[in-house]
């Protein structure tokens, strides 16, 4: 548990640094468009495959449920209110984490295995705002927008089941869907994303960083951070959710 607690305590240090050093220049501006593209443009598809499956899956699951109470108009507004306000934006999170953070963990701790970035410290480089800051503003930057296409191609699939059963058209469909969704569904959904995107490159530059001895730490460093981000994300989520409620309810 000692452990445990000194270990976040240097996480939450090594991550508070950021906002530190993303005012001070040089500003990486092409390593910030590449890890945007890492970040947002390859996690298009496996995002584009989850947002329409759980749309379909929703749907499918509480069709039936509605169904039996005579609520079937009601699954636009279920499905809706449901994807925008949580599931889209923590399993878009989950499964960006899985692939990102990741990724950011194994490069970094590559790059510290191989002292690279010792090599960077030796030519006056500091490895923090070089390797660090344009992969966290990616990751803040691109997983609202991929949050947001998420929940539209969940909503694109919660249709396809309502169209194939003939409940309702698109027209009909898009007007419930539009006008069950309010400020205080939107706001808290899409917000908290701008911390989870925080999370996951934080996460994985840290134990990047950590990265201890040969090749096999490298894969340690990757392992825990899906691990611990995974965590924090739902950890977070659980938080900022109650501050919704508080604030919009």
């Amino acid at each position: 548990m000692k452990k445990f607690f000194v270990q976040i305590c240097d996480i939450s240090v090594f991550s508070l640094r950021f906002f530190k050093e993303v005012v001070v220049p040089p500003y990486e501006v092409g390593e910030f468009a590449g890890h945007l593209a890492n970040f947002g443009l390859r996690s298009l598809p496996l995002v584009s495959v989850i947002g329409l499956l759980m749309g379909l899956i929703l749907s499918l699951q509480t069709k039936p449920v509605l169904a039996r109470f005579g609520a079937e108009s009601f699954l636009p507004v279920m499905v809706a209110v449901s994807v925008v306000r949580e599931l889209g934006p923590v399993i878009t999170a989950l499964v960006v984490a899985g692939r990102v953070s990741s990724g950011i963990g194994a490069e970094i701790g590559s790059m510290k295995v191989t002292e690279q970035i010792d090599a960077l410290e030796v030519s006056s480089v500091d490895p923090y705002r070089f390797l660090v800051v344009p992969r966290v503003l990616a990751g803040i930057v691109a997983l609202p927008l991929l949050t947001a296409y998420a929940d539209l191609l969940a909503v694109i699939g919660s249709f396809a089941i309502i169209y194939v059963s003939g409940g309702m058209g698109w027209q009909l469909f898009m007007t419930s869907t539009v006008t069950s969704l309010s400020f205080a569904d939107i706001v808290p959904g899409i917000g908290k994303t701008f911390f989870f995107g925080f999370v996951i490159s934080t996460i994985g530059a840290y134990f990047g960083f950590k990265a201890e001895g040969g090749t096999a730490s490298v894969g340690r460093a990757a392992t825990s951070a899906v691990v611990f981000a995974s965590f924090l994300i739902l950890i977070a989520d659980f938080v900022l959710v109650k501050i919704g409620i508080l604030i919009f309810e």
